[in-house]
């Protein structure tokens, strides 16, 4: 039995299910539609994909260690958030409190019809890309994935094919994780889409990415 592999199981388990901005988005989307969750779940492991596999090529190493590379990784991802997070925040302010939900749009566009009127390819396609720029924009993964990974390589060991291993673990795990919490948020859909939990949802989600994005920049701005 490998130890070291089971205790990264583990850790790699509370890394993908702690609450943060791909739990967010993936709510957000299941709210709308069981479709746009489960598309935004798989862009989220998407951009978990991109992560693993520039820590397994070496890439994540010199984006960390160029200060420039990683600033301007820092600045899109806390500017998508924080985008996200207000464009949710507008959508709670105006929509009257018994208004339905809006189903699947591109981070809460204000005024615009359900993505269930807007074609479920359309809506399929927004999902997965706010999906995937969540997580791949998030300049705290290559430090946390080349911080993580190098740990549990037995010394004298192959370092890529254990190190393709356990990214393949981190990734296997968001794509249980993810769609499940989407499949659960819309098997509770007549409870969460009434129109006072759902403006709750809205406003937690909407302040959850506005500041997780408003402390990325300000960490730029005070670097």
């Amino acid at each position: 039995m490998d130890g070291q592999l089971i205790t990264f199981t583990g850790v790699a388990a509370g890394m993908v299910v702690m609450p943060g901005a791909d739990f967010a988005v993936v709510v957000r989307n299941a709210l709308g539609s069981r479709r746009a969750g489960v598309a935004c779940a798989v862009g989220v492991a998407g951009g978990l994909l991109v992560h693993t596999a520039l820590a397994v090529a070496g890439l994540a190493a010199v984006l960390v260690a160029v200060p420039v590379l990683f600033g301007a990784v820092q600045v899109l991802g806390g500017a998508y958030l924080l985008y996200l997070g207000v464009r949710a925040l507008m959508t709670v302010i105006r929509r009257p409190a018994a208004e339905a939900p809006t189903a699947g749009e591109d981070a809460a566009a204000p005024a615009a019809e359900p993505a269930m009127h807007q074609g479920p390819s359309a809506d399929v396609g927004r999902s997965l890309r706010q999906g995937f720029l969540t997580n791949a924009l998030n300049p705290k993964a290559p430090v946390l994935f080349l911080s993580l990974l190098p740990q549990f390589v037995p010394a004298g060991a192959p370092a890529l094919p254990r190190t393709l291993l356990l990214a393949t673990i981190v990734v296997a795990m968001a794509l249980v994780w993810f769609p499940a919490v989407a499949l659960l948020v819309d098997r509770l859909g007549n409870w969460l889409r009434r129109p006072r939990v759902t403006r709750a949802l809205e406003a937690t989600t909407g302040a959850l990415l506005t500041t997780l994005g408003g402390i990325l920049l300000v960490e730029v701005a005070l670097a």
